[in-house]
């Protein structure tokens, strides 16, 4: 993106642009992400718009100053607008207004180069007058210049060394008006950045501003002020955009006498150029100079003019306006009708009196040690037809033109210059499809072969299988089934510690009542030890009275002895009793705790027997989940077994 001209992700590697494009080696194809991408060299680019103009996928993109000239206006940058004649042609009526919308955004002035057109022509004349220069090649065109600097610097002594209608201007405004701002010129064409950033040309214009990117800045931001024009006034240089132009120009001075070829057109300029090269270095031409452009409809329809302007007619029907009021009936200017050749060129030599023509004289530099083609021996090029499988010499002269190239021989320099590489040869890609198709055949021969003995070895397979997942399948029913029993086995041995641990409950009440009544049977032994007491009491009384009553109470004093024994033996009889309530004591204490114990041994059991059914049932739904996932695997192996058979 920071060169000149670049390639945009629009592009589909159609290799439309090598084939237009006059410089080898601008167009690179690469493959990219295994797609054919064509990238820009900047290097070797000279920005002739040729890519452009083939291109149906808007693949290439430009570079200009549009936004840097307006972003710096917004700065407060003094800035003054060169104005190229093509700009009032194609926007003729409405140019005024876009100049005044500049006017309001803080541009200071605004100068036709038609003006330094008409200083080009009188450089040029006194040019050639004065060093007998002739044969030699016009340069208001940037992408003829470029072209010689870099593929025919044998051209360069023969380019005229007087600058362009651009930096005439340019020059004009700094060294003669004093004018100090910085230079914006309003262009036509992409390769007048190179002109503008090229040091041979001192740095004069600040910004290229093309049309195109101007006109879309300008309508986004709706720029437009009070209608004015340019400031300066100029004569025939208005019609320089038109093809041929300058030629009308010198033939308006020196009359028609003189002989100028002009020549225009991308593809028809460079070849123009290449094929004459040797009889236009050495001076073997009639020509006064070649009228040379690199557009066919001049700069007119430069290379950054609005595609649906250039589609029309409107801008050769406004120059031919612009070029009637240029030739004026005032005979004190050079540019009326009335006078003579001489008579006009001595009138311009009159107004330019005052100019210096080394002021406006420039060189130019040989750039072509980077775009030098290195060209391959016959041992190379055998070697990568070889690798482009073209062994025949018929196969070396297919020349169809889908890489770009003219013929094979083209293809094959571009492929060891690294312009290009073999898969981008469409027969190239044919044979390997050819020779894939072939192989392909034989494998399936060969599986044709083997399909046999592979049918059987998977009908083995898919027996093997089947038995396999029968036997997963009744391990998988026989571990549900009995997951099924144990989860029932175990909510009835829950059921049966249920009713142990309700009988625990029940044997701790009656344990609870027991221990009443041995208390109940305490207060009865007490009350039996106190009948006893009161009985033997009773007895010794008997005892006594016997005694008094002597031989009489013999009888009675026998009782009184069997009612103290009877009262001694219920004495003993209570001890008795009340030491086995003590002992059941014990032991009933004893069955309460064991019974406490049972009943949290009992529920700690059934918590885990319930723990125990809920996992018995999830592994029992477990199963049935595997059993499903074991016959969906069965199918999908059935089914890549059958594509195996088919």
């Amino acid at each position: 993106m920071e060169q000149l001209v670049f390639t945009t992700d629009a592009c589909v590697g159609c290799n439309r642009c090598i084939g237009a494009c006059s410089c080898k080696g601008a167009n690179i194809a690469k493959k990219k992400n295994n797609e054919n991408v064509i990238e820009v060299d900047g290097d070797k680019c000279i920005a002739c718009g040729a890519c452009f103009d083939v291109c149906e996928h808007h693949a290439r993109g430009y570079m200009d100053d549009t936004e840097r000239f307006f972003a710096d206006l917004k700065k407060g940058e003094k800035i003054s607008v060169i104005l190229a004649p093509a700009f009032k042609a194609n926007y003729y009526n409405e140019y005024e207004t876009v100049l005044g919308g500049l006017k309001n955004l803080g541009v200071n002035r605004i100068l036709s180069v038609s003006h330094g057109a008409d200083i080009t022509t009188w450089a040029y004349i006194n040019y050639i007058q004065k060093h007998h220069f002739i044969g030699g090649i016009s340069q208001p065109c940037p992408a003829v210049v470029g072209y010689i600097e870099k593929y025919l610097p044998e051209l360069l002594p023969k380019l005229m060394p007087v600058h362009s209608p651009m930096m005439c201007s340019a020059i004009y405004a700094k060294k003669y008006m004093g004018l100090e701002d910085k230079l914006a010129f309003i262009s036509p064409c992409i390769a007048k950045k190179n002109e503008i950033d090229d040091p041979d040309t001192g740095g004069y214009v600040e910004y290229n501003v093309t049309f195109s990117h101007l006109m879309e800045y300008v309508r986004t931001h709706n720029i437009k002020g009070t209608p004015v024009s340019d400031e300066i006034e100029y004569g025939l240089g208005s019609i320089y955009p038109m093809p041929g132009g300058l030629k009308e120009n010198v033939y308006w001075l020196l009359g028609e006498d003189v002989f100028i070829r002009q020549v225009e057109g991308e593809s028809h300029m460079y070849n123009y150029l290449r094929e004459n090269k040797e009889r236009i270095a050495k001076g073997n031409t009639p020509y006064l100079f070649i009228d040379a452009l690199n557009c066919s409809a001049g700069c007119l329809y430069g290379t950054a003019v609005e595609a649906e302007l250039a589609r029309t007619e409107d801008a050769f029907c406004a120059i031919e306006q612009i070029r009637q009021k240029s030739k004026k009936n005032d005979k004190k200017t050079a540019w009326a009708r009335r006078l003579t050749p001489e008579q006009r060129l001595k009138r311009l030599n009159q107004a330019f009196a005052s100019l210096n023509l080394n002021d406006f004289i420039r060189k130019y530099t040989d750039k072509s040690g980077k775009c030098k083609e290195k060209t391959p021996d016959r041992k190379e090029l055998d070697r990568i037809f070889m690798e482009m499988k073209k062994e025949t010499p018929e196969k070396q002269r297919i020349n169809c033109g889908g890489c770009g190239y003219k013929n094979c021989t083209e293809m094959a320099v571009a492929i060891y210059n690294g312009f290009n590489y073999k898969d981008n040869c469409v027969h190239y890609m044919k044979d390997i499809a050819v020779e894939e198709q072939a192989q392909a055949s034989s494998l399936a021969e060969e599986m044709n072969a083997l399909r046999i003995h592979e049918k059987e070895q998977q009908e083995l397979l898919s027996k093997k299988i089947d038995e396999q997942f029968e036997s997963l399948d009744a391990n998988i029913s026989g571990m549900t089934n009995g997951c099924t029993v144990n989860a029932r086995e175990s909510n009835e041995i829950s059921a049966a510690v249920s009713k142990m641990s309700a009988f625990a409950d029940e044997l701790k009440i009656s344990l609870e009542r027991i221990r009443d009544y041995l208390g109940d049977l305490e207060t009865n032994n007490a009350n039996v030890i106190s009948i006893a007491n009161q009985t033997n009491l009773l007895a010794l009384n008997a005892s006594i009275e016997a005694a008094r009553a002597g031989e009489a109470g013999k009888s009675f004093a026998v009782v009184a002895e069997q009612i103290n024994v009877l009262a001694k033996d219920s004495k003993d009889t209570v001890s008795k009793s009340d030491q086995t309530k003590t002992d059941i004591g014990i032991s009933i204490d004893t069955l309460h705790k064991n019974t406490d114990e049972l009943l949290q041994i009992v529920e700690e059991v059934d918590g885990r027997i319930q723990n125990l059914v809920a996992s018995t049932y999830e592994i029992a739904s477990a199963s049935e989940d595997v059993k499903e996932v074991t016959k969906n695997v069965r199918e999908k192996l059935y089914e890549l077994v059958s594509e195996e058979r088919d």
